[in-house]
């Protein structure tokens, strides 16, 4: 159900535009940017957008213009682990890594533990408004996300064609605490289950 569910919502994502992804994703980062999540936190760790993902290239400017430190995952397939690892320039640090996304050069790895992360930002292929997330199938935010300090605040980027009614769960899910678009700003704590 979740791989069906994956292709239907990468193919509504892939039908966006390099226009409408630009535009949606400005729309998006400007939720956030009134946030206090986004305004009261110093460590952030951001994904690097590929394949029509909200856009995150004006929010790494924007964290760096604040004096803010930003960090980038770095996947090991290996061992389905995410690194977190320190961006201090995106121009010389990055290359293509694994899965065509982009991560840090071998010597521009500068890992640190989750811990010391005041907000991470979450990729993902869709969302429900419960904050669980449909991902790419590989488990990595789903290992990764319990070992931040409690209470950090997790935040997944989306373009409205990303929401649907309700995730398929296991144990393993990991909820994100607010979903961001271009249209609304969710916090899913205060959802009703009912």
């Amino acid at each position: 159900m979740k791989k069906i569910m994956r292709k239907e919502l990468l193919t509504k994502r892939d039908g966006l535009t390099e226009e409408e992804v630009l535009h949606k994703s400005a729309s998006a980062f400007q939720q956030l940017k009134a946030s206090s999540v986004y305004n009261n936190a110093n460590n952030v760790m951001v994904y690097l957008a590929f394949r029509n993902e909200v856009s995150t290239e004006e929010m790494i400017k924007d964290l760096f213009s604040r004096g803010k430190r930003v960090f980038i995952p770095l996947t090991v397939p290996e061992t389905k682990q995410l690194i977190i690892s320190e961006l201090l320039d995106m121009e010389k640090d990055l290359e293509i890594g694994n899965f065509g996304v982009l991560e840090p050069k071998e010597e521009a790895i500068r890992p640190v533990d989750p811990k010391v992360l005041d907000l991470v930002i979450v990729p993902g292929v869709g969302f429900d408004k419960q904050g669980y997330r449909v991902g790419y199938g590989g488990g990595y935010y789903d290992r990764f996300l319990p070992r931040l300090s409690p209470g950090t605040p997790t935040v997944a980027l989306a373009f409205e064609v990303q929401l649907i009614e309700k995730a398929p769960t296991d144990e393993y899910d990991f909820p994100v605490e607010y979903v961001i678009t271009e249209k609304q700003f969710i916090d899913c704590k205060k959802i009703d289950l009912k």
